[in-house]
């Protein structure tokens, strides 16, 4: 069935189509909710009210643009709206806990990180460092929008920024995933701000 053939089956609510929309786009959404959810319960729980809002809202494509980026979006907005609901995004972050991890300058990651392995690690940032490091250097929004989505300050979307990547490069370090070289000399990503 192609793309098109689904869309229309899809504002017909037709269940086959609804399917196989589900079945074409399911594993990469998980996988963005996977990465803004603090557990697997979570990222399917934002995929299913994900699904709902597409199915509900498929009218308002226009066929401007890519249709997955349309059905990327409505997620990344679900799994923000999630976290907001489940209060899970104003949990506190101690701001010395980044003080903890290693200090890196800014150079270039080895072409041979495994991106699975990036991801888990990314994972375990705090929920709010995690957010905005998926927002900005993932999913491409500016610290503006990320600022109007979140309700922060365009400064806090920086500096959990800045926080984020630093509390993230010393968990690479920790799981050896980048090398450390002895000295002032280390691996860091290199994220524009």
């Amino acid at each position: 069935m192609t793309e098109e053939a689904i869309i229309t089956g899809c504002l017909q609510f037709d269940p086959i189509s609804q399917r196989a929309l589900y079945n074409k786009y399911s594993p990469k959404m998980l996988s963005v909710c996977y990465r803004f959810a603090h557990n697997r319960q979570d990222a399917e729980d934002m995929l299913q009210e994900g699904f709902i809002k597409v199915f509900t809202q498929i009218s308002s494509f226009e066929n401007k643009g890519v249709f997955e980026g349309w059905v990327r979006r409505i997620m990344v907005h679900t799994c923000i709206n999630f976290l907001k609901k489940q209060k899970k995004f104003s949990d506190s972050v101690d701001l010395n806990q980044a003080d903890q991890y290693i200090h890196v300058r800014e150079e270039a990651i080895p072409g041979i990180m495994q991106a699975k392995q990036v991801v888990e690690c990314i994972r375990l940032l705090p929920i709010g460092y995690k957010t905005v490091l998926n927002l900005f250097a993932i999913e491409g929004y500016s610290h503006k929008e990320i600022a109007e989505m979140l309700d922060i300050q365009e400064s806090t979307s920086r500096s959990q920024f800045t926080r984020a990547r630093t509390m993230l490069e010393g968990i690479l370090i920790r799981k050896k995933i980048i090398e450390n070289p002895a000295g002032d000399a280390a691996w860091a990503l290199n994220f524009n701000t």
